[in-house]
């Protein structure tokens, strides 16, 4: 059984993280949370913290590689919010090459799904924050474009 993990967010005194938001045909890719991170079991899009002295971009493509060992390439920041707990979260566009690639580490991830965004906002378990950002998208605030 994997040992138990202290959230990335709790380790980084910047308390900024870096979300990844990946399209593939109307759909996008979404984790199911370990029983082993912060918010255990919860759906949301895969992401971290941000390290002292590294960019979004450089987080983003190290916390793809840890939590779904695949090499993302950052396309743009799409939004940037804050969670309830302080923490400011920049969602970025960005492409992988091979998603059948994708492994999810057992220590933060449980599942990888591919949802719309209405799929995603009929779960009761998405996160808050992944919420603000789909109704944002969906009210146009923001547009996802092709790379």
């Amino acid at each position: 059984m994997p040992r138990s993990r202290e959230s990335s967010f709790s380790r980084h005194p910047s308390r900024r993280g870096a979300i990844g938001v990946f399209l593939r045909e109307e759909k996008f890719l979404v984790i199911r949370r370990s029983l082993y991170v912060r918010a255990p079991r919860k759906f949301c899009f895969p992401g971290g913290g941000i390290e002292p002295g590294e960019t979004e971009e450089q987080a983003l493509v190290r916390e793809m590689q840890e939590e779904l060992s695949i090499e993302a390439t950052p396309i743009r920041r799409l939004w940037t919010n804050r969670a309830r707990s302080g923490i400011q979260l920049h969602w970025w566009h960005a492409h992988v090459d091979d998603f059948d690639s994708i492994k999810p580490n057992d220590e933060e991830v449980e599942s990888v799904h591919w949802m719309t965004a209405r799929q995603m906002l009929s779960l009761h378990s998405l996160l808050p924050t992944n919420r603000e950002f789909l109704e944002s998208m969906l009210a146009g605030k923001f547009a996802i474009e092709s790379p």
